[in-house]
């Protein structure tokens, strides 16, 4: 259950780099580059539900059980399908455009994307 709780943004490296590879416009880019985005997570066992809290109130939820497909969303209501595993207590999924991973490290959210040889990794604090 160690991914339970609210997180808060601290640091983002490779952000810019990411998001244009991704094809998100500048300004939503820019809007986006000091914010402190929270991650509400509830981890039942192997299943969750993870929320992100963006600028201007937008949200994304998504529910799922390791090791069981389900349907997922971006940000940018894009919709897919995805299978979330988990090795050594780190969660690992395939989005459209990149693969994710996620594990608490020294009892912070650590979330890095990658998408080729683009790197995202985002730290967040327990809040």
């Amino acid at each position: 259950m160690a991914f339970n709780g609210k997180w808060e943004t601290e640091t983002q490296e490779g952000y810019d780099e990411f998001c244009k590879l991704l094809g998100i416009p500048d300004d939503i880019i820019e809007k986006g580059r000091n914010y402190k985005l929270i991650t509400e997570v509830v981890q039942d066992g192997n299943d969750f539900s993870w929320t992100q809290h963006y600028p201007q109130n937008a949200k994304v939820t998504n529910k799922f059980t390791v090791g069981k497909e389900c349907d997922m969303e971006t940000i940018g209501g894009k919709k897919f399908k995805a299978t979330v595993s988990m090795e050594g207590g780190k969660l690992s999924v395939t989005f459209p455009n990149y693969h994710h991973t996620s594990e608490i490290s020294g009892g912070k959210l650590v979330e890095t994307s990658k998408a080729g040889s683009v790197v995202l990794i985002r730290t967040s604090k327990k809040i």
